[in-house]
């Protein structure tokens, strides 16, 4: 007779020898070859990595330096106003804003005569339409929606 010897642990049989997978028989030249390119490839991603990284730097280096120069250029229209001196570069950009709010309000008069010229008629003009919804906002009691 032939017996197994077995033991009962925590209410489970238990046979004797290895537990976990049975190591394969793995060529060893392979496994190396294996490990060699991993270890290529992950040298290859970390090159790719660091480079991304000192382009991204660089580029901020460059925007860093753009927004000094600019700082610098407020600064220097700041102690030119401060001394009773308003900068060309200030005055183009108000003369250029003036021009710009003077274009705008020559459209909106030309948009309201055709309104006027519209709304003369009784007949076509249109009211507006008001809800209790519109009401209330207009009085603030309804929130924002």
């Amino acid at each position: 007779m032939t017996s197994v010897v077995t033991e009962v642990v925590g209410g489970k049989v238990k046979k004797p020898g290895k537990r976990g997978r049975k190591p394969a028989k793995i060529d060893l030249k392979a496994k190396l070859e294996r490990s060699r390119q991993s270890a290529r490839e992950c040298r290859a991603r970390k090159k790719l990595r660091y480079q991304y990284l000192e382009e991204l730097v660089s580029s901020r280096e460059r925007a860093i330096c753009a927004l000094r120069e600019e700082l610098e250029m407020y600064k220097q229209w700041c102690m030119a106003m401060d001394q009773g001196k308003i900068p060309s570069e200030i005055k183009a950009l108000l003369t250029g804003e003036e021009q710009g709010k003077a274009q705008q309000n020559a459209t909106k008069l030309a948009k309201a005569g055709k309104t006027e010229a519209n709304s003369s008629n009784p007949l076509t003009a249109a009211a507006p339409f008001v809800t209790p919804r519109t009401l209330l906002m207009g009085r603030g009691q309804l929130g924002c929606g």
